[in-house]
């Protein structure tokens, strides 16, 4: 039969045996409505705003949540509350991401983007940050001192299923989103087990407790200025269908279990082969965001074998710190680099070599040949894919490995 798989802005038809088993979400009821978005965060916002600025923190290219349909509803809801033009400033929470450009932004965001002010993060800006305090772990709280004077925090993203976080969206938008580099470092570095030499255990997609690095994250909450939060919940096609609305950690975690709810497999199962799609654009927009669907997919292989992933990765890898540490001789020796001097996408490096130790990986992608063959995977084209699904061998097609987690 053909299936369809989203490739980038296409989608493309592949030939997969009858038996395939095909693995899907629970998709969510749509319930956006700008009556109900208006009178949710009316009831959010305090009963008269703040005279001082107030700072609106949205995600980056790689993580939108309908923003150029809603930030309008947001900003009338403020200025019904007495808000005015000159208050308003976004924050695009980049972390220690690329800033995208202004033709990007401008999709990203719809008009909102030409008519207000945008503060583009970098994370290496000196002098921006003030120290809030330290977690147990180490970790200063440093974020941008803009968010400290201001009147009012209010952060807008959507809830997805993150690697090493547990969780993505929602706090992680001041923090790592707004923070200083080596403050987010600092945290990133707890990916990693120093006595075992190896990635922390409990560092696992839509795992929170036990999770040491997404429990530096909420004690670094616990330091942060008081903000507001409007989280996204997402089908599996990227499309918001949801909000909900809140001011305390509790209610993240709540966001997070119903995200969790709908896109967690009840298939316990593991395949000798696995063909999926990262979900398109933009999660196939490079590869280290094509590296979160990879891990989601690969839980659902067996031990030696195969996973095949449609990813296209228009902007290549999408990191300049991902690829040196698959120049060492060994992952162990860029584990010991990592952990002394832990830089960028390090810690995704080294997820990618535990994944291409136990199974193999094949990339549909406009990625060249030798890229891929230089991060541990193989580069087929769709009709080699086909060939080797081809054959009785138990197979799953997962539509969206960017949302879908064993």
């Amino acid at each position: 039969m053909l299936f369809d798989l989203r490739y980038g802005d296409q989608i493309l038809a592949c030939r997969i045996p009858d038996h395939a088993a095909i693995l899907t979400a629970r998709e969510p009821e749509p319930q956006v409505s700008r009556e109900i978005f208006e009178r949710e965060l009316t009831a959010l916002l305090p009963d008269h705003l703040t005279s001082k600025a107030i700072a609106i923190v949205v995600a980056d290219k790689t993580r939108l949540c309908d923003y150029p349909r809603i930030l309008p509803w947001l900003i009338e809801t403020l200025f019904r509350r007495g808000a005015i033009a000159g208050q308003l400033n976004f924050y695009i929470a980049y972390g220690t991401h690329a800033r995208q450009s202004d033709a990007e932004s401008l999709i990203a965001y719809g008009p909102t983007y030409a008519a207000f002010p945008f503060i583009h993060h970098q994370c290496t800006e000196s002098g921006r940050f003030v120290d809030l305090g330290t977690t147990s772990r180490g970790t200063p709280a440093r974020i941008r001192r803009e968010l400290v004077e201001a009147g009012l925090i209010l952060t807008i993203g959507a809830i997805s299923h993150h690697y090493f976080a547990g969780f993505g969206g929602g706090r992680k938008l001041l923090f790592p989103g707004l923070g200083e580099r080596e403050a987010i470092y600092h945290n990133h570095r707890l990916f990693l087990d120093p006595i075992s030499r190896d990635l922390a255990d409990g560092c696992r997609t839509g795992q929170l407790d036990g999770n040491p690095l997404a429990q530096d994250l909420k004690e670094v909450h616990n330091l942060l200025p008081p903000y507001l939060s409007i989280h996204g919940l997402l089908d599996s096609h990227g499309r918001v269908t949801a909000f909900r609305f809140g001011r305390s950690y509790q209610q993240f975690l709540e966001a997070c279990l119903e995200h969790d709810q709908n896109y967690r497999s009840p298939v316990k199962r593991h395949y000798p082969a696995v063909l999926a799609s990262a979900g398109g654009f933009p999660k196939d927009i490079n590869f280290i965001q094509v590296h979160k669907a990879v891990d989601n997919a690969a839980g659902f292989v067996a031990d030696g074998g195969t996973l095949i992933m449609l990813a296209q990765c228009r902007d290549g890898i999408g990191s300049t710190t991902f690829l040196p540490y698959f120049d060492f001789p060994d992952r162990k020796a860029a584990f010991d680099h990592l952990l002394a001097h832990y830089s960028g996408n390090g810690g995704t490096a080294l997820a990618m070599m535990a994944k291409t130790a136990r199974i193999t990986i094949c990339l549909v992608t406009d990625l060249d040949d030798r890229l891929c063959r230089r991060i541990g995977c193989r580069r087929i084209t769709l009709d080699g894919a086909e060939q080797l699904l081809a054959g009785e061998a138990p197979l799953a097609v997962i539509a969206n490995s960017s949302m879908l987690i064993s």
